[in-house]
């Protein structure tokens, strides 16, 4: 999956399966996230290859060639109680807008292209995150779901979840992180 949007050739944006990404496109966004987590570029590299799979999702934002935005959002499995199946969901993962960039507006930017591109995968969207950036998220047609509702599986859950793309935010959730 690929999608451009351009404004007068300033930026653009990618979104594009992991299968399809260039070494140079994996070793930029393990720069860019190194900037913001500061592990060491091999540590983003090994992190990388271990965790991301072939059809995970990676929304890239480019201002003119350099990548100044990204997003990853991560292909797997949720059980929907309410309904008595297992489906697929997509875990929003990792929003990064590099620092020379921030307080533009361009996270929201950014925001209104992960949402496009989950609508147009017509799965469901969940992410977590803490209580600071539930007015961003929520300003983004993102809801906060009931914990009582929300279930992690595999990784260990304390903060909020939220749901885009969802019929019904009453369902009861049982995610899964890794699988």
């Amino acid at each position: 999956m690929t999608s451009h949007l351009t404004e007068n050739n300033k930026f653009s944006l990618k979104s594009i399966i992991s299968d399809k990404l260039t070494n140079k496109e994996i070793k930029e966004i393990c720069l860019l996230k190194d900037k913001q987590w500061k592990f060491g570029i091999k540590s983003q590299i090994k992190w990388f290859k271990s965790n991301i799979k072939k059809y995970d999702i990676h929304n890239l934002f480019f201002i003119k060639s350099k990548l100044i935005g990204y997003t990853l959002l991560r292909k797997r499995t949720c059980e929907i109680k309410n309904l008595s199946k297992k489906t697929q969901y997509l875990l929003f993962d990792t929003l990064i807008i590099d620092k020379k960039y921030r307080d533009m507006k361009l996270s929201n930017l950014l925001m209104t292209f992960n949402n496009a591109v989950i609508k147009q995968s017509d799965y469901i969207s969940f992410l977590i995150c803490k209580k600071g950036l539930l007015n961003f998220y929520k300003k983004n047609k993102w809801v906060i779901i009931n914990n009582k509702n929300i279930s992690i599986k595999d990784h260990p859950f304390s903060t909020y979840g939220m749901l885009f793309n969802s019929k019904s935010k009453r369902n009861k959730y049982n995610f899964y992180i890794h699988k």
